[in-house]
């Protein structure tokens, strides 16, 4: 009995609570206009580096994830950024034409051997690793190491893929990020006019008013951009080198509008 009053008056706080940081919250509309102007001025980076290609976006893939992995750990563990990226570029570099044969050469030969490369520079961090252990401090140590690696297989490897679905075509990178913009300013602004009933403890202000409006309006969203960007070949088609001109192709067929015969009750 006394779980049970202790968790509906937890429940019953937990809505004032939500209550008045959603529906009386006098900064809120502040608050509205200091994420406006910072979006805006994100929106026009963007769009930004995604008007001039591929190789702009893939350098604001590998900034962003400097400044994600540098707020994990010290940016002097660079080597598996040379991994992941170095098979990317060297893909792209052999078909890259270039008139200055020296600094082919150099760039082409350091790429070509970055396996290696990466391989000696982990190898040497593992030893210096295992040389600097110390009694008393072997669980905070092997800790360290084993938060450094799982460091790598979120942020490095995932922010590979995406740098690899860039030279794929644009689309498969701009559809994604965008429904995620979409989503959160969705959940914000449905949260911020409706939002009564509070998702999370962990933070009030997160919404099921704006959970599902979220979801709703991304749904629609996926269909609507989906379309819109299917019809231009700067979107869909590959790039094949480094190079930043324009781009001819054939439209693939998930880029074809697919035509299905509906039953003939439905069709009246």
């Amino acid at each position: 009995y006394l779980s049970a009053l202790q968790f509906q008056v937890s429940l019953e706080l937990s809505r004032q609570n939500g209550n008045n940081l959603l529906l009386q919250d006098k900064n809120k509309y502040q608050t509205m206009l200091v994420r406006a102007y910072s979006s805006l001025w994100m929106v026009a980076l963007a769009s930004v580096a995604v008007y001039l290609g591929h190789l702009y976006i893939f350098a604001m893939v590998v900034i962003i994830q400097v400044f994600m992995v540098s707020e994990l750990f010290t940016l002097s563990r660079r080597a598996p950024m040379l991994f992941m990226y170095g098979r990317i570029l060297n893909q792209q570099l052999v078909n890259t034409v270039t008139s200055d044969k020296v600094s082919y050469k150099l760039v082409s030969g350091i790429i070509k051997y970055q396996l290696v490369i990466c391989y000696f520079l982990y190898i040497a961090g593992f030893m210096w690793f295992i040389l600097t252990l110390k009694k008393k401090m072997y669980k905070y140590q092997f800790g360290q190491f084993a938060w450094t690696h799982m460091i790598l297989i979120v942020v490095c490897i995932q922010s590979s893929f995406i740098a690899a679905n860039i030279f794929e075509g644009i689309f498969w990178f701009l559809l994604p990020v965008t429904l995620i913009a979409v989503n959160d300013v969705a959940a914000y602004i449905f949260g911020f006019f409706f939002g009564r009933t509070p998702l999370i403890k962990l933070s009030p202000k997160k919404t099921w008013e704006g959970f599902i409006g979220a979801s709703v309006t991304t749904l629609i969203a996926a269909f609507v951009l989906g379309n819109i960007l299917s019809h231009y070949q700067w979107m869909t088609c590959p790039r094949k080198d480094l190079s930043t001109g324009w781009l001819h192709c054939d439209p693939g067929p998930l880029f074809k509008p697919d035509y299905h015969a509906l039953p003939q009750w439905v069709a009246q």
